[in-house]
C-alpha cells in the first residue's frame, strides 16, 4: 500500500489513492495514508450476518470516495462473489509468490520445502476463487543457498514494492485490461487516462 502511496505522489502517475480502507482499527496503513493527507475509513470484522453483508459496506465506503479502481495489499479475507462481480476487472491483488504456485498463505516456507530456485510475485485481477484471477504482472527473484523464510520474504517485498505500482499503471491506463477471463494486453492505453484507487 505504502509504495503504491508513494508512487501516485508523482504528478505524472495515472492514478490518484483517494481512500484507504481497512478491515482493522489498527492497521499501520491508516496512519500512514491519515499522514499523507489521504481519507481513511474502517470495516471492523465482527458484527455482520455474512461475508456479503461486510463486502456491501466497504462497497458504500470505495463508491463514496469516488475510486474507479480497487487494490488489496495485506487485506486477509475472502471477497464475497457479490463483490467480485461488482469490481470485475476494476479490483486487482498482489501475491507473494509466482501463480499459479504457491497459492493461500505461507509461501515462502512453501517454496523453500519445494527446493524451487526462483520465487517471486504477481499482481492479478481478484476473480471469487483464492488467487485465480488473471495475471497481469510478475516479477522474479531467486532463491539463494542459505535462504530461511525471512530472507526471501525480504527480497520478494523488494520485488512487490517494484510490481505493484507497475501494474497499477498497466490498469489505470488502461494499457491491461480484464476480457473473456483473461488478461489482455494493448501497446497504449488512452491518451491522459487516470483512475481514482482506494489502497
Amino acid at each position: 500500500m505504502a509504495a503504491l502511496v508513494e508512487a501516485a505522489a508523482d504528478p505524472a502517475f495515472p492514478a490518484e489513492i483517494v481512500l484507504v480502507l481497512s478491515n482493522k482499527p489498527e492497521a499501520p496503513g491508516l496512519a500512514f495514508a491519515a499522514a499523507r493527507g489521504i481519507a481513511t475509513a474502517v470495516v471492523p470484522n465482527k458484527g455482520h450476518k455474512d461475508r456479503e453483508t461486510f463486502d456491501r459496506l466497504m462497497h458504500e465506503k470505495i463508491v463514496a470516495a469516488g475510486a474507479e479502481l480497487v487494490c488489496l495489499a495485506g487485506f486477509m479475507r475472502l471477497l464475497s462473489d457479490w463483490f467480485c462481480q461488482m469490481w470485475q476487472g476494476k479490483l486487482i491483488n498482489i501475491h507473494p509468490a509466482l501463480l499459479p504456485s504457491f497459492k493461500g498463505l505461507d509461501t515462502h516456507a512453501r517454496a523453500l520445502a519445494a527446493g524451487v530456485k526462483i520465487h517471486g510475485a504477481t499482481v492479478h485481477f481478484v476473480t471469487p476463487e483464492m488467487d485465480e484471477g488473471p495475471i497481469i504482472a510478475q516479477g522474479a527473484v531467486p532463491v539463494l543457498p542459505g535462504d530461511d523464510e525471512a530472507a526471501l520474504a525480504a527480497r520478494v517485498l523488494g520485488e512487490e514494492h517494484r510490481l505493484y505500482p507497475l501494474a497499477l499503471r498497466l490498469v489505470a491506463t488502461g494499457a491491461a485490461r480484464m476480457e473473456g477471463g483473461r488478461c489482455v494486453m494493448a501497446p497504449h492505453g488512452p491518451a491522459g487516462a487516470a483512475q481514482r484507487v482506494p489502497g
